[in-house]
């Protein structure tokens, strides 16, 4: 499953810390105590208590699923007829399924070759979501047929089996009846086994009207007149092989599509609403080019006869990769060559790669419980970016997964409320929670690492033994480091075990010394923490995997090491003084570094000149941004560095560097010199912006088009005149129709007429939206609402956030969008949460969106009683699958107070004095 991306504007809140000269030390441990004390005095140290939780009794066992759903597309009611059959392994008088909204009104059983036994009592136990067949008899050992019949609704939540709202091109307004499953909601649509583990084959029917389109996992075998209406068919799939049930999936709705075949003679197939088809041709060449991708490096055929990708309209994750029947949210899935951006088409490139990933791991070879989901999402968050490498090696991707997943996984692994990437999980209400940073973009992380430290050639044939042997079954992690380890000889398990089974990562702190013609290196490790050194009695340590270069050869590492305690010392034969030394190699490495002085002296230059590669000069600034927030430099010593990076190229490097400002953006507008940190970020990128200008120029490319939209936002943004005056200009043209702006534009120049705009220049977007007939665009202006800064503006954006214009995905990006706008509309967002709580809550509880929504509401706050208000509110307004957010969103919120309170004079005075006088590029 992909989840939908975060705003990029509250990504990566990093943190940095490591050994600083003793007094320093004490004075940050001190600090470092205090911070921690104001953490437990909040109760924000420890997460509640899990609750009691059992799986399923393992006496009966499904083998295969014979079902018939029959959905009401008008009375949004569900009819279901279940027969499986099943293998009674110990004696038993009743049988426990998993069971959530669903009313049966008949249950039986039939032992094979035996007459037929129907359960006296169905008891539902509604917290746990299971309901207990009880049978007047005892069922004994053996194989027999559970029949069950049962009626569900098609609910509005966004899971199990439920409906979604499209307009069909005559402006009709219908419903679809479509699935998502994972975690744990087959169990809305039929009783079943609703665990990983308890696999079995599927024979699926779906009764359907017959101007609709019936899809599932399978392909169709049969399609008859059902005998009651003549307006009704029912629609036969093959069986599936073996699978999990959150897997499952069938979709019943309009929809026009494309097809081809893949190399290897799959019929592929993207489904989009009708009219739309065109729109559709990106993802089926991707996902043409990604399935021979896929069975040529894991070396295994693609298991089924065919792929569908389908765009649903209501749809909560980014994409879920139901195996053969892949969904995602339109904006996922589509793309109009004329009115899609350039980062959507790389987005809908990576979650194709990311959902095909899965078809073989994840799908064909499954977790054996949710503790292992980060091996199904970590791994698929890693090989996306080797499939699109693959298929566009013009995105850079490597170097945008670094900004992307990688420093977005330290910001959250850095706080006391992080967690190991393997989290025993219990109750399906914790099972949302780790849909989160740590599984997919740590996870990914790591992986990255570990394949890197094996080498690709090993890696691939780990990969091979893994799946091979695990095919149709479910594994561990344990499994897949055994398989790594017999392919490379390499001690992956021991390695491996300090990254997944511990949360956090280290710093390495490093200083040289030359000796000669060599460089002695000594490097030490300790636990990076985001609320100061770490002050625990043992550190926990990790086998960190280490590069290093030197400027003799920037792009490969001169030597490679395995750290596998808190100290080493390293000697670099034949490295001159004049020389510079950097660890992290493309940083790939988890973990961060901290350099001695005169280290960090000698690697500078490189940013300027352009000598270090674009993601070390990256990771670099990301580094020392870190240990600003973690209080071991100043802020001040970053912002010199940030002007270094004037002759900056690339696209990534001012990503990661205009999200870093934002940060820092946000925290200022707490005080009242915020009006000059936007005089700084105006003069970091006036010039790279004169440079692009606002056109396009023959040769350009990708990153070219990606670079020029972030600098005219960033710019626009801070009210830069000229950028200001031209984005109203084609904006007025833009609407008028006499010059439509092109997709790449829309986002910097609607972001700029708000942020500077009036009543009329809402109502002219809010217009805007209502006549896009693409959800990208329709998105494209919900993200940049938040920007207006009148408090009756604001308001009008929030309610507009859910009204029936907006999709119920996206109300937490308008919300999310008001939060980071300004800090009135902070304030606003989340006045406007707790006056709607039971709204919200009721619209998304149980799933990874409100606990979404409520990150990137409170998040910015930088006072500490905020922290406590977030905390007590939440108390009083429970939301279970969200705790663990919470706790996270506490702890930054003191930590931003933190910030503000030990920088915020040095960065006014830095900011007055370049103004009094100007630095000289």
């Amino acid at each position: 499953m992909w989840l939908a991306a975060a705003a990029p504007s509250l990504a990566r809140r990093l943190l940095f810390l490591g050994p600083p000269p003793p007094p320093l030390l004490l004075l940050l441990l001190s600090r470092s105590s205090r911070r921690r004390r104001r953490l437990h005095s909040l109760g924000l140290a420890a997460m509640p208590e899990k609750r009691p939780f059992e799986r399923l009794p393992a006496d009966v066992c499904p083998i295969n699923y014979s079902l018939c759903l029959k959905p009401d597309l008008l009375d949004f009611t569900f009819e279901g007829k279940l027969e499986a059959s099943a293998q009674v392994r110990q004696a038993t008088n009743q049988i426990v399924m998993n069971c959530a909204d669903i009313d049966i009104i008949t249950a039986s059983y039939v032992p094979e070759g035996d007459e037929e036994i129907h359960a006296t009592g169905f008891n539902y136990q509604n917290e746990d979501e299971k309901v207990t067949l009880s049978f007047p008899s005892t069922l004994q050992p053996g194989t027999g047929t559970l029949k069950i019949d049962f009626v569900g609704e098609l609910n509005d939540k966004m899971k199990g089996f439920y409906r979604s709202k499209y307009t069909t091109p005559s402006g009709e307004v219908r419903y679809a009846a479509v699935t998502q499953f994972e975690a744990t909601d087959a169990r809305r649509a039929f009783p079943c086994w609703d665990e990983p583990a308890i696999k079995a084959t599927f024979d699926i029917s779906l009764v359907v009207p017959k101007d609709r389109v019936a899809l599932s996992n399978m392909n169709v075998i049969d399609r008859k007149p059902y005998p009651d209406d003549e307006n009704v068919v029912e629609v036969k799939f093959a069986r599936t092989p073996v699978m999990s049930t959150y897997l499952v999936a069938f979709v019943v709705g309009e929809y026009d599509f494309v097809e081809t075949r893949s190399k290897d003679g799959v019929c592929v197939r993207v489904y989009t609403p009708v009219g739309k088809a065109e729109q559709g041709k990106f993802a089926l060449e991707v996902a043409a080019k990604t399935l021979p991708f896929y069975k040529d490096y894991f070396n295994v055929p693609y298991p089924l006869p065919k792929i569908d990708l389908i765009a649903i309209a209501d749809f909560a994750a980014g994409a879920m990769e139901n195996w053969g029947l892949v969904t995602y949210r339109e904006t996922a899935l589509l793309i109009d060559p004329k009115n899609s951006c350039s980062s959507s088409r790389q987005w809908v490139a990576l979650v194709v790669g990311h959902e095909l990933a899965h078809q073989w791991f994840g799908n064909l070879v499954t977790m054996e419980w949710w503790t292992h989901l980060w091996l199904n999402e970590g791994f698929a968050s890693w090989i996306e970016y080797l499939c699109v490498d693959h298929c566009f090696p013009e995105y850079d991707i490597w170097t945008q997964f670094v900004s992307a997943d990688y420093t977005r996984a330290q910001e959250l692994d850095a706080l006391d409320n992080s967690h190991p990437i393997e989290v025993s999980v219990g109750h399906p209400s914790e099972v949302d929670e780790i849909f989160d940073a740590i599984s997919y973009s740590k996870g990914a992380s790591v992986i990255r690492m570990l394949h890197d430290y094996i080498g690709d050639k090993d890696f691939k044939k780990g990969m091979n033994m893994y799946l091979t042997k695990f095919q149709q079954k479910n594994a561990a992690t344990e499994d897949l480091w055994e398989s790594l380890e017999n392919a490379s000889g390499k001690p992956i398990a021991a390695v491996m075990n300090t990254w997944t089974k511990q949360m956090g990562f280290p710093l390495i702190y490093v200083e040289a010394e030359q000796i000669e013609d060599d460089r002695l290196l000594r490097l030490s490790q300790r636990k990076f923490c985001a609320s100061g050194p770490y002050v625990g009695e043992d550190c926990p340590q990790w086998m960190v995997p280490i590069t290093i270069s030197t400027s003799e050869d920037s792009s490969h590492a001169k030597m490679k090491i395995l750290m596998d305690k808190p100290e080493m010392n390293v000697v670099l034969k034949d490295v001159k003084p004049d020389q510079w030394v950097k660890l992290n190699l493309g940083t790939v490495g988890f973990y961060r570094t901290q350099y001695s002085s005169a280290m960090l002296e000698s690697l500078l230059p490189g940013i300027r000149d352009l000598s270090l590669p674009p993601v070390d000069r990256l990771g670099l600034q990301n580094d020392l941004f870190s240990l600003a927030r973690a209080g071991i430099i100043s802020t001040v010593e970053v912002l010199k560095v940030m002007e270094a990076f004037v002759n900056e190229p690339n696209y990534t490097v001012w990503s990661d560097l205009s999200c870093n400002l934002g940060i820092l953006s946000t925290l200022l507008s707490h005080t009242d010199f915020y009006e000059e940190i936007q005089e700084f970020v105006k003069d970091v990128f006036s010039p790279i912006g004169e440079r692009l200008g606002w056109d396009p120029k023959p040769g350009e490319g990708h990153l070219d088009a990606l670079l020029r939209g972030l600098v005219l936002g960033k710019l626009g943004k801070a009210g830069h005149k000229a950028t200001l005056e031209e984005a109203r200009r084609r904006f007025k043209d833009h609407v008028e129709g006499k010059q439509i702006l092109s997709a790449d534009l829309r986002s910097p120049v609607y972001l700029t007429v708000l942020k500077h705009g009036d009543g009329t220049t809402l109502d002219i977007m809010l217009k805007l939206h209502k006549q896009a007939d693409m959800q990208e665009e329709k998105n494209r202006i919900e993200r940049v609402l938040g920007a207006t800064l009148s408090p009756e503006l604001i308001q009008k954006v929030l309610t507009f956030a859910l009204s029936e214009e907006v999709r119920p995905q996206d109300t937490v990006s308008v919300i999310g969008g008001v939060a980071g706008g300004s800090k009135h509309g902070r304030k606003a967002a989340w006045k406007f949460i707790k006056d709607n709580w039971e709204e919200l809550y009721n619209r998304y509880q149980g799933g990874f969106l409100i606990s979404r929504l409520i990150k990137l509401s409170v998040e910015g706050f930088a006072v500490d009683k905020m922290a406590g208000e977030v905390k007590a509110f939440f108390e009083s307004h429970p939301a279970p699958s969200a705790e663990r957010t919470i706790q996270q969103c506490c702890e930054n919120i003191l930590l931003n107070a933190a910030w503000l309170k030990r920088d915020a004079e040095s960065i006014h005075q830095y900011l007055l004095q370049r103004k009094a006088s100007p630095p000289t590029a």
